[in-house]
């Protein structure tokens, strides 16, 4: 996922998500990064939905759903800690920077990153294919124009 074009869309609203959510300790500031990845889409969805904006609500849910799949390898990585990071190191190479590793050690959910990838990753998949049957579902009930 961390190739895919829209990681780099997500990318800054996972970051800025760290600074807002800083003056509220280290635990929040290091899952800010997730939580604004998430809530960025999410947003964003819920506007579209409650300008009565059918489709363009199904389009960020969509987003919603892929931010998800985009964090599934975050998550999955946090005791390994292979993945390449911000700043062209990894999880292992540095202590503390890992953010799944901090958050899942804080809780005692380490063993768990597997599981927690996993989740986010089919829970993103089902979200993007709901999305877009509601997409589709919408398409073909819009009025026709005159």
């Amino acid at each position: 996922m961390g190739e895919t074009f829209l990681h780099l869309v997500n990318l800054p609203f996972h970051e800025a998500g760290h600074v807002l959510f800083s003056p509220f300790g280290r635990f929040l500031q290091v899952a800010g990064g997730t939580i604004m990845q998430l809530l960025v889409p999410a947003v964003v969805a819920i506007s579209f939905y409650m300008r009565g904006d059918r489709y363009a609500a199904a389009v960020g849910i969509w987003w919603l759903g892929e931010s998800m799949a985009d964090v599934a390898p975050y998550a999955d990585d946090a005791r390994a800690g292979q993945l390449p990071l911000l700043g062209g190191v990894t999880g292992s190479e540095v202590e503390d920077y890992h953010d799944w590793e901090v958050m899942l050690g804080k809780l005692g959910l380490l063993t768990w990153d597997h599981s927690i990838g996993s989740f986010f990753f089919v829970t993103g998949g089902v979200v993007m294919a709901a999305a877009i049957i509601w997409g589709v579902m919408v398409s073909f009930r819009q009025p026709e124009a005159d």
